[in-house]
Formats: structure tokens, sequence, C-alpha cells
């Protein structure tokens, strides 16, 4: 199976930033389909691990926000779905951009190949204070 390195950051960098390899079913892939895959592992792991913080693309409606990122709730799941389209619409708005070994892509349609040096950022926008 082909792996493809993800990066979360944020503009302010500091401790959002991690790494992780995400598993895919093929070589070539959209930015939809990326996105649908790392949110739906994302999701998975989180349930996996109720009461962690979440820190990457996923905001769980049943969480709250705290030092670090979000906590999920005692005895609350995320609906990956529900995330997926979340994550789509941020991209659509820009609050989302996705880097492709420091490309950006701006189309959900846009095809990926994904080869063993494959990096991809998601770089999460946050508003200015006051702005």
């Amino acid at each position: 199976m082909p792996t493809v390195t993800i990066r979360d950051e944020t503009t302010t960098g500091g401790p959002s930033a991690r790494e992780w390899a995400l598993e895919l079913l093929t070589d070539r892939i959209t930015v939809r389909e990326l996105i649908r895959s790392r949110v739906h592992q994302e999701v998975k792991d989180h349930n996996a691990r109720a009461g962690q913080t979440c820190t990457g693309l996923v905001r769980p409606v049943a969480g709250e926000a705290g030092p670090g990122g979000w906590r999920l709730k005692p005895g609350a799941r995320i609906d990956w779905k529900v995330q997926f389209e979340k994550a789509i619409e941020a991209f659509g708005r820009n609050q989302v951009l996705v880097l492709l070994d420091d490309r950006q892509v701006t189309s959900l349609e846009e095809d990926i190949v994904v080869m063993p040096s494959t990096k991809v950022t998601f770089l999460r926008l946050l508003p200015l204070v006051g702005g």
C-alpha cells in the first residue's frame, strides 16, 4: 500500500505541528479523496482513545476546546462523515490549505500521484485577534 506523510501545522507553528503516515489504497488519488482518507483515519483513531486531545483537522461536535486542542467528551463518538464535510468546507473557505511537497493545491479534484517521498501539509489558518 502506498503511504503519504501527513503534517499538520498552524500559522502560529508550535505544539500543533505533528507528522504521521497515512496508508492509501492506491498511488493516484484526488485531494478530496486524500482529505476523506485522512479524516476517516483520524476519527477512527480518536474514537478508539476517547478522552484524548484532538489536534488535527477533526473538531468534535461533542467536544470542547482546551489547551493543545479539542477534547472529546466521555462516551461521545465522532462521526467521520460530519468531520469530512467540515474539512471540505474549511478547504473551500481557505481556512485549511493543503500543500503537496510545498506546493499549494487549490482544487479538490486535483490528482495526486503518491511517491515514497510525498509529503502533504495541512495548514490551518487562524483568524487574527480583533481583525
